[in-house]
């Protein structure tokens, strides 16, 4: 442990303007404020915070933040309070306490919900300042250095998995590479210990057995630069245990597989020399394909750069170069901390490795909840990246699998609601179309468009996931209110009476709602029913409810048009409040019934439908629904099983009748082939009924088909 004297000379060494007075009140106030608590080790709890200070300053931070680590347990564990410490420290130091304190405040009921609150949190600190962010990441890698003296072995498995679900990635965000590395290796240590010590083995077996191997490469690498003029520090190190076991399970490659244990650091003085150095070892080595990366051009989002190449090089072995500058190097291994210079008490960086935490922001608010939240950010942090490039030429680092969707919401939320199409240098391409490094993406938008629900399964960056949902629950809340609406006030039609918004008031209590639209909201959910609304506003009305067969016979009108008490299906998205029925696939024009799904609002059937045979018993569960007028206006899928002669050119006749007549074929599946005839199953956008029976009268008519019905189930 870090004598007093210690930390402030330690800190004084880097930062001789540290105020040496507040380093040591604040180590003699929190030796005082923990007093003779014990850590799980046995050692005085104080030892944690102050080591935690020694981390910090490991890292040549501001004093500010050395302090902060000193007391940043204080308030959560001892008598100490926020107001205490501002008294004594000032009102920056307490908000920097306050900010890491209260991410340890919370008690929730399970330990996900706990984890995704605590993220939460965290990441709302941290986007007033990332110091909040530094003290807790170093709070987690001494907790992390000591977890072994912890009994419990559930425990410690779930703090280390956590760690290297979320601290690790957050190290990785902000650069700090060597507080990554340890603390990956450290939770690998408690989750895989007998994979970690096997990986161990081996490197110390291919150590011995290179017989200094990585110095002779790193010599004549040094000599080939230094014979073309390129002054230049040379170094190599070995991978961790855990960024190795990371490769063999992403490549799904043995260990002996693994060429690039080792990676080589060339620093130069300058840029120029960087990309000198790389001409200068290309032309001597033979270059590995696919290995290069220029980083400097195009810096990841957390600040690093770097010029990244694999050739099969020295002591005729393939090894891996990064070449930098000794700016580029520093930044690499502290990452933000690299950045901190502080000018009258405020702290300047550089802003670009800021903006993967205004997307976490932008997630939080869209995120339905913490759970969602930690699910959508987990997404943005765990994936390599790709850099893709907008028409006017901004770089946007995307994460492998990503969709011109995901790059239409890395532009701007707005860009993303709009998209309607993509151009991928300079040819249109699918919406589902997967992004790769130096892609030139056109967004195609349009004013009229609105996320589409089934976009969420072709994006794989969380803000894009975010915002969809947020826009499928926003519809979908409108979507049950007004189909709520259409039955509560069909139920009061049918009883002879008018809902109030007094008489609706008056019930929310016993339906445990809050307001009266969402006492719609669960209605058209299929939660409750319109006649248990209505029976609730006039208890003494006697419910008059019809037989099923009853209310199945009187369903809509002959064209299955609105009339009568009918529930209208007006502009809803299908999937929502409204589900067609994919077994008899309803189009406007034929008559329908709607069947309540508890939770799932209603389901359209053709009341011919055979599914309804399942639902005679449960009156209560049938709406009445008909189409509205403006229905045809959307195409809607029907279903034809079509029987053709098996010959040439009778699959093309069959597309060419269908295209002719206005129908765009959505799906074509095979079910039966024999040596005269092929059975298919033929899906079809049209406009309603008439449309559809046009079309197969104009294939009855086509002498290759041999049938064709409306398929039914």
């Amino acid at each position: 442990m870090l004598r007093q004297y210690e930390l402030v000379e330690r800190v004084k060494a880097y930062d001789p303007a540290a105020d040496e007075d507040a380093l040591n009140r604040a180590y003699v106030y929190t030796m005082k404020a923990h007093g003779t608590q014990q850590r799980a080790s046995g050692d005085p709890y104080f030892s944690h915070p102050v080591e935690v200070a020694g981390i910090l300053s490991s890292m040549k931070l501001d004093s500010a933040s050395i302090i902060t680590g000193l007391l940043h347990d204080t308030v959560e564990d001892t008598a100490a309070t926020i107001e205490e410490i501002e008294s004594m420290f000032g009102p920056d130091i307490a908000k920097l306490v306050d900010g890491v304190t209260k991410l340890s405040r919370i008690e929730l009921q399970s330990d996900q919900t706990k984890q995704a609150e605590n993220f939460r949190k965290l990441v709302l600190a941290m986007s007033e300042d990332i110091r909040v962010l530094l003290v807790k990441l170093a709070d987690r890698l001494h907790n992390m250095r000591t977890l072994h003296f912890l009994k419990d072995a559930d425990k410690r498995r779930r703090i280390a998995r956590e760690t290297l679900e979320i601290y690790a990635p957050l190290c990785e965000r902000i650069g700090i590479q060597q507080w990554k590395d340890e603390l990956e290796d450290l939770a690998f240590a408690e989750l895989q210990p007998d994979i970690r010590n096997s990986i161990v083995a081996r490197l110390d077996f291919l150590r011995d057995k290179s017989q200094n191997l990585v110095q002779r490469i790193v010599d004549e690498l040094k000599r080939t630069l230094a014979d073309a003029g390129v002054e230049a520090w040379v170094s190599g190190r070995e991978k961790r245990p855990f960024s190795i076991w990371s490769k063999m399970q992403r490549k799904s490659v043995e260990f002996e597989q693994i060429s690039d244990i080792v990676a080589f650091r060339v620093v130069v003085k300058s840029v120029d020399d960087c990309y000198k150095a790389l001409g200068v070892i290309h032309n001597a080595y033979r270059v590995v394909p696919g290995r290069f990366k220029d980083y400097i051009s195009n810096p990841k989002a957390n600040g690093y750069r770097s010029v990244h190449t694999a050739v099969f090089g020295p002591q005729n072995q393939r090894v891996e170069v990064q070449i930098r500058t000794a700016e580029m190097h520093e930044v690499a291994e502290l990452g933000v901390a690299a950045h901190w210079v502080y000018k009258q008490g405020e702290h300047k960086t550089d802003g670009r490795q800021y903006r993967w935490l205004r997307e976490m922001l932008d997630i939080l608010d869209h995120a339905a909840g913490p759970e969602e939240f930690l699910e959508h950010t987990k997404l943005e942090m765990f994936q390599d990246q790709v850099f893709c490039f907008s028409p006017k030429g901004d770089v946007y680092a995307l994460p492998r699998g990503a969709t011109p969707v995901d790059f239409a919401y890395a532009v701007h939320s707005a860009i993303g609601d709009s998209c309607v199409g993509a151009k991928i240098n300079g040819r249109l391409v699918p919406l589902r179309t997967q992004l790769m490094n130096g892609d030139q993406v056109e967004i195609i938008t349009s004013k009229a468009q609105t996320p589409n629900p089934n976009w969420e399964r072709i994006v794989v960056t969380g803000r894009a996931r975010a915002r969809i949902r947020r826009f499928v629950r926003s519809q979908q809340r409108q979507q049950y209110l007004a189909l709520g609406r259409e039955i509560v006030d069909k139920a009061f039609r049918q009883a002879g009476e008018t809902p109030t918004e007094k008489g609706l008031e008056g019930v929310l209590k016993a339906f445990k709602c809050a307001t009266v639209e969402d006492l719609y909201v669960q209605v058209g959910e299929g939660n409750m029913t319109g006649a248990a609304v209505l029976t609730a506003v006039f208890p003494g009305h006697k419910e008059r409810t019809k037989p099923a067969r009853a209310r199945r016979g009187k369903a809509a009108g002959k064209d299955g048009k609105k009339g009568g008490h009918a529930v209208p299906i007006r502009g809803l998205i299908a999937g929502m409040a409204v589900h067609y029925g994919g077994c008899c696939h309803p189009l406007p024009g034929d008559r329908i019934v709607g069947i309540v799904t508890t939770g799932k609002g209603v389901a359209i059937h053709t009341i011919d439908c055979e599914a309804l045979e399942q639902f005679i018993e449960q009156p209560d569960r049938w709406l009445d629904v008909a189409w509205e007028e403006d229905a045809t206006e959307v195409p809607r899928v029907g279903r034809l099983g079509v029987v053709i002669s098996n010959e040439p050119g009778s699959l093309g006749n069959l597309t060419t009748v269908i295209g002719k007549n206005e129908g765009n074929i959505h799906n074509l599946k095979i079910t039966n082939r024999s040596q005269d005839f092929f059975e298919m199953l033929v899906d079809v956008e049209v406009r309603d009924v008439k449309h559809l029976t046009n079309i197969m009268a104009a294939l009855r008519a086509c002498p290759s088909v041999n049938s064709v019905e409306r398929a039914r189930g």
